[in-house]
C-alpha cells in the first residue's frame, strides 16, 4: 500500500465548519481587495512533463464559477501544502480571463489549458490530490481523466484525494429522497439568495456539504455518488476503497487474487489536516 498521511478525525471538520462558513462571509465581504493572477503563460498540455509520485491538480479555481470563494482558503492551503511537499502543482484554465483566477499563489508548476477539466498531459504519480472545480462538472472530468490513465498504466497502489474544502459544488447530487435534502436546499437558497441561477451563482464547498448532512452514514453514501465511473476505468484486479477522513475504509470492490492493488478515494476536510494529524509526519 501506498504510505499516505491520514486526516484528523470526522469530528474536526465538523466542529470547524462553523468557523470555515463564517471565514467564507468574510471572504465575500472583502472579495474586490483580493488581488488577481497576472497575466501569465499557458502551456500546451502535450509539452508539459511531470515527474514524482504526488500531484495537485486545481481545476478552474475562478469567482465566475466560485462565487462566495468558499473554496479559495482551501485550494491556497492546498497549494500551500503541496509546495512544501515539493510536490507539483498544475492549474488548469478554461477560457475564464486570468482576473477571474482567485489563488494567492500564482506561481504553480505550470498554468494548463483545460476548458472542461480535461487532462491532456501525462501523469507519473500514483497520489493525485485534488482541489478547485465544481465538483459535479469540471472536477468530475478531471477525476475521471485521472483514472482513465491510470487504467491504462500497470496496476500498483494508487490514491485520488479530495480535498473537500478546496472543492465547490452546486449540490446536484442531493435528491428529494435524502434526509437532508430540506436542510440543504434551505442553507443553499440562503447563500443564492437575489443571486441569478446558472454556473455563475453561489456554491457551497465540499465541507460545507458535509456539515448540512451531517450523519456519516448520508455523508458516505453521498460520496460514492460523486466518485468517477471507476467500473469503467480501473481493471477487475483492483480493490477499491473509500475514506473519508480517518474513518474506516469502505470496500467498494475486493479486487482479485490473494494481494491485490489497491485504488483509494480518500476525501479529507483539508489539506492543512494533513499536516496537523498526530498520525502522519506530514509528508505526501
Amino acid at each position: 500500500m501506498n504510505a499516505e498521511p491520514p486526516a484528523v478525525a470526522r469530528g474536526a471538520g465538523t466542529r470547524k465548519l462553523l468557523a470555515a462558513m463564517l471565514a467564507g462571509a468574510a471572504l465575500v465581504a472583502c472579495a474586490p481587495s483580493f488581488a488577481a493572477c497576472p497575466a501569465h503563460p499557458v502551456v500546451a498540455p502535450d509539452s508539459l512533463r511531470l515527474s514524482g509520485e504526488s500531484l495537485l491538480i486545481v481545476t478552474h479555481p475562478t469567482s465566475t464559477h466560485d462565487a462566495r470563494y468558499s473554496s479559495k482558503r482551501g485550494v491556497d492551503d492546498a497549494v500551500e501544502f503541496a509546495k512544501a511537499q515539493s510536490m507539483p502543482v498544475v492549474y488548469l484554465q478554461d477560457d475564464t480571463a486570468d482576473t477571474r483566477y482567485f489563488p494567492d499563489d500564482c506561481e504553480p508548476t505550470a498554468w494548463v489549458r483545460s476548458q472542461d477539466g480535461e487532462i491532456r498531459f501525462k501523469l507519473p504519480a500514483s497520489r493525485v490530490y485534488l482541489a478547485g472545480g465544481h465538483l459535479e462538472l469540471c472536477l468530475a472530468i478531471t477525476a475521471q481523466e485521472v483514472l482513465d490513465q491510470w487504467g491504462r498504466k500497470t496496476p500498483r497502489d494508487r490514491t485520488l484525494t479530495y480535498l473537500m474544502d478546496a472543492i465547490y459544488s452546486n449540490g446536484r447530487h442531493v435528491e428529494p429522497g435524502d434526509a437532508y435534502y430540506g436542510d440543504f436546499q434551505r442553507f443553499l437558497g440562503i447563500v443564492t439568495h437575489g443571486r441569478p441561477g446558472g454556473e455563475t451563482w453561489p456554491k457551497l464547498n465540499l465541507l460545507e456539504s458535509m456539515g448540512v448532512i451531517v450523519k456519516a452514514e448520508d455523508e458516505i453514501a453521498y460520496l460514492r455518488k460523486a466518485l468517477p465511473n471507476w467500473q469503467r476505468s480501473m481493471p477487475p484486479v483492483y480493490r477499491v476503497e473509500l475514506q473519508l477522513n480517518d474513518a474506516p475504509k469502505r470496500v467498494l470492490r475486493a479486487g482479485t487474487g490473494p494481494n491485490p492493488p489497491a485504488l483509494l478515494f480518500r476525501f479529507v476536510d483539508s489539506a492543512l489536516h494533513l499536516l496537523e494529524s498526530p498520525f502522519t509526519d506530514g509528508k505526501p
